[in-house]
């Protein structure tokens, strides 16, 4: 697949940047520097290290194409067959690579679940998920591997820009639930040990396609 000049920098910047991984993500929160930070030119490579930094795998898309393309390949090499996804659009973009596979439906027994979400949070590597979204309130916890597909325009810088943007397009009618999910799950109560995927997903993939969101 060709790549324009412009895509390949992006993805040379974003491989650089996963090659020097912050250990953590607001080392200096609690001194006597501010919190927030400059706002980054390119919010792929912010998301792409913030996120990484915090045990998410990111996966940039050129298009939907090889979205589906990078897709089917994680599948194949996990040897997954049991996926559920409950968005008709996501599933369009997964049949690109696989025309004739039947999606799962039962999350207790699924191997990962697909979702889209809300936005996609640059500064601190946070995935921005509702209930409005296609796969409700459970999809996105219940399953033991995350993979959230999200398009460029999906990125913003805070959390304060996301229920901006959230607020302006819905108004007063928001959804029931808005979820902030940072990272794979993971608890350090049981004797002060790191644990990851004890209340949810042990694993969280976010493959960002470099394209807008195809609106409903």
């Amino acid at each position: 697949m060709n790549v324009s000049p412009s895509k390949e920098n992006i993805l040379k910047r974003i491989r650089k940047a996963l090659s020097h991984p912050t250990p953590l993500p607001f080392p200096q929160s609690e001194g006597n520097y501010p919190v927030m930070q400059t706002q980054s030119d390119d919010l792929a490579v912010e998301f792409a290290q913030r996120f990484s930094a915090l045990q998410g795998k990111f996966v940039f898309c050129s298009d939907a194409v090889d979205c589906a393309t990078q897709l089917k390949g994680l599948f194949e090499s996990r040897g997954w067959d049991k996926i559920v996804c409950r968005d008709n659009a996501l599933q369009e973009v997964i049949g690109l690579a696989l025309p004739s596979f039947t999606f799962h439906d039962d999350l207790s027994s699924s191997d990962s679940a697909v979702t889209g979400c809300e936005f996609l949070v640059s500064r601190t590597g946070t995935i921005v998920l509702s209930s409005s979204d296609a796969g409700g309130r459970t999809t996105s916890v219940y399953s033991p591997v995350h993979i959230c597909i999200a398009f460029s325009d999906q990125l913003v810088y805070d959390i304060k820009d996301a229920l901006s943007n959230m607020k302006e397009r819905c108004g007063n009618r928001l959804p029931s639930m808005i979820s902030f999910a940072t990272g794979p799950s993971r608890t350090a109560d049981i004797e002060k040990t790191l644990v990851v995927g004890v209340h949810g997903p042990g694993e969280v993939f976010v493959f960002l396609v470099d394209a807008p969101k195809v609106k409903d």
